[in-house]
């Protein structure tokens, strides 16, 4: 005897949604030190006298990182064997290429975190053996940028086209879907490096940084929405909850539209317009709508790693 399962919600076929908020937070905590080590290496690798340093960042990105794993370790239906899918490498499976990516990507980033720290900053390492790597380190701070910027990349469009790789989800198989995924990785990880910079103009110099990025997170995302309205039916119906604003859907619409893209960019936006120079002190509602623009960023990032996951689970070929 044969039978078919055409059920697709929780109700006929609850195990259909495996995939949690738990996911989520890990898709966001990667995504989030993937922006940390871009931004970062981009701004260490700038030479001029008008460079901003940034040390923080990569300091943050590998505690990012283990943040994550531990809420997908969470996740496991066996926590505690997780440790048998490094036994094996399998070049065609996207898991295989995650777990040793991060397994290689949080000591490199945090060797690079300490190579970036400068000797006045030195009190922040409260072991004295962690000092002594950071000076043997420091002459290294450019080559491992590169190796990180590299790394950040990989990290940024791999929870994409992990996605993207589930064919039988037409909302997530689609070739956009990493650059969504890059884009809102760089904008998060520039959010959150004006939040953690102490001086004035590192903050504004990422603060500037969001507002572009923002731009063009939200042109990548018409395109992603765009090129599954011009394809076919299953690829149309998938995107439909980002266009309803009924009881079922009415997240999906306002809170990814307006939430997490266009009132940040307002918000950057206005600061930028009250500062045009970086030597100037920007006022105190100035910083104000900075840390709030900021924080609304990296809430938005989160809204869309909740979105993009759980609507992809609606969605069906059928």
């Amino acid at each position: 005897m044969e039978i078919t399962i055409t059920g697709t919600n929780a109700l006929t076929y609850p195990s259909l949604h495996i995939w949690n908020w738990m996911v989520a937070v890990d898709l966001f905590f990667g995504g989030l030190a993937a922006g940390l080590l871009i931004m970062s290496a981009i701004v260490n690798l700038t030479e001029g006298k008008d460079k901003v340093a940034c040390v923080k960042g990569p300091l943050v990105a590998p505690f990012c990182l283990m943040i994550g794993a531990f809420f997908i370790w969470l996740d496991l239906e066996r926590p505690f064997n997780f440790f048998q899918i490094m036994f094996t490498f399998q070049p065609s499976a996207p898991m295989s290429w995650g777990a040793w990516g991060i397994t290689l990507i949080i000591p490199l980033s945090f060797l690079y975190g300490l190579s970036t720290v400068p000797a006045e900053y030195k009190h922040w390492l409260r072991f004295e053996f962690l000092k002594k790597l950071s000076d043997r380190l420091n002459p290294y701070m450019k080559p491992l940028a590169r190796i990180n910027f590299v790394l950040g990349v990989f990290l940024g469009i791999y929870t994409g086209i992990l996605l993207s790789l589930f064919v039988a989800r037409p909302l997530w198989n689609s070739a956009l879907l990493p650059l969504v995924s890059l884009s809102s990785s760089i904008a998060t990880g520039a959010a959150l490096s004006a939040i953690i910079a102490r001086r004035i103009t590192s903050k504004i110099f990422f603060s500037r940084a969001v507002v572009w990025l923002l731009g063009v997170q939200l042109v990548i995302i018409a395109l992603f929405f765009f090129s599954h309205l011009t394809s076919t039916a299953p690829q149309r119906e998938s995107v439909m909850p980002f266009f309803s604003f009924t009881n079922e859907y009415f997240w999906y619409g306002a809170s990814t539209v307006f939430f997490a893209l266009l009132l940040p960019l307002g918000l950057v936006l206005g600061l930028v317009r009250t500062k045009k120079d970086y030597g100037l002190e920007p006022s105190g509602a100035a910083l104000l709508r900075l840390k709030v623009s900021s924080f609304m960023v990296l809430i938005g990032g989160l809204i869309i790693r909740l979105a993009i996951l759980y609507a992809g689970q609606l969605s069906k070929l059928a």
